[in-house]
């Protein structure tokens, strides 16, 4: 059987919209046969996806993607084949769940001011005990037909720059970094290209990640293309990190992203499994 890895998605415990067994069952469905839950900040829907994983024969990789901020801004890191119950990382995303908290009232509250109501009380029951993200406002403003697409939402709304959008410093990059490591994990650059940097800011960026311990580099995304997939390469190689393979699924409702449905990983480098 023909190994499929998928290192990089989301349940309802953060802002996806299956649960972790749901998540696993999709899973099987496309074929994976490593399966890792990045939800965002948060560990609590690791235990549910890791006894569905077992009972769909998927081998279950724990996983989370860690909010992070270096040189002002922001940055996800995976952290993959981690212990969820470490001490220092699980009180470090206790921080940042607090933080998150912190964050949805600050955006309610600018909605408000824009006569958007009742969107705070709207996103803790779409969250359901989860994580609250953009995406539950994107969603809600979708819904309340303030927008036509969640995209729009961002665009007029949620993003940088917009009405209600709050700049949050997340945890400390270096700091993450410590915490995946010290639960056993390997921490890894999700998405890389998405935080639209130039080369030079790029080059910093990796270098300071290595140098602080990181050890991967998301390749292959669910978006990417053939020219994303070379260039993402090349900066793997240049750092000497492993390549990981992640689709970023959320929802069925994406018909662009799927659990699974992944370009391959070109087979000059080393793959991020090889460290697990």
């Amino acid at each position: 059987m023909t190994e499929r890895y998928d290192l990089h998605c989301h349940s309802m415990a953060s802002d996806g919209s299956l649960t972790p067994t749901e998540l696993i069952s999709r899973a099987k469905e496309m074929g994976v046969t490593s399966l890792a839950l990045t939800d965002h900040d948060t560990i609590n829907g690791q235990q549910e996806a890791k006894v569905a994983a077992r009972d769909h024969g998927i081998n279950f990789i724990p996983g989370i993607e860690i909010s992070t901020t270096w040189e002002n801004k922001c940055f996800h890191i995976v952290g993959l084949n981690i212990n969820p119950k470490h001490d220092e990382l699980t009180h470090g995303i206790e921080k940042l769940q607090t933080l998150r908290a912190e964050r949805a009232k600050t955006i309610a509250q600018k909605l408000e001011k824009k006569s958007i109501s009742s969107s705070y009380e709207a996103v803790i029951k779409a969250a359901k005990g989860g994580m609250v993200t953009r995406a539950h406002f994107a969603s809600y403003l979708l819904a309340q037909n303030y927008v036509s697409t969640q995209q729009e939402a961002f665009d007029r709304y949620l993003g940088k720059g917009k009405p209600a959008f709050v700049s949050t410093i997340w945890a400390d990059l270096h700091d993450t970094i410590n915490w995946i490591n010290r639960a056993g994990g390997v921490a890894v650059v999700a998405h890389p290209l998405r935080y639209k940097m130039t080369a030079s800011w790029m080059r910093r960026f990796l270098s300071f990640f290595k140098e602080a311990g990181g050890q991967g580099l998301e390749v292959v995304t669910g978006r990417s293309n053939p020219d994303e997939i070379r260039r993402t390469l090349n900066y793997a190689k240049q750092y000497d990190l492993a390549a990981s393979v992640g689709s970023d699924f959320h929802t069925p409702d994406n018909p662009w992203v799927e659990l699974g449905r992944l370009a391959p990983l070109p087979k000059n480098i080393t793959a991020i499994w090889e460290l697990f």
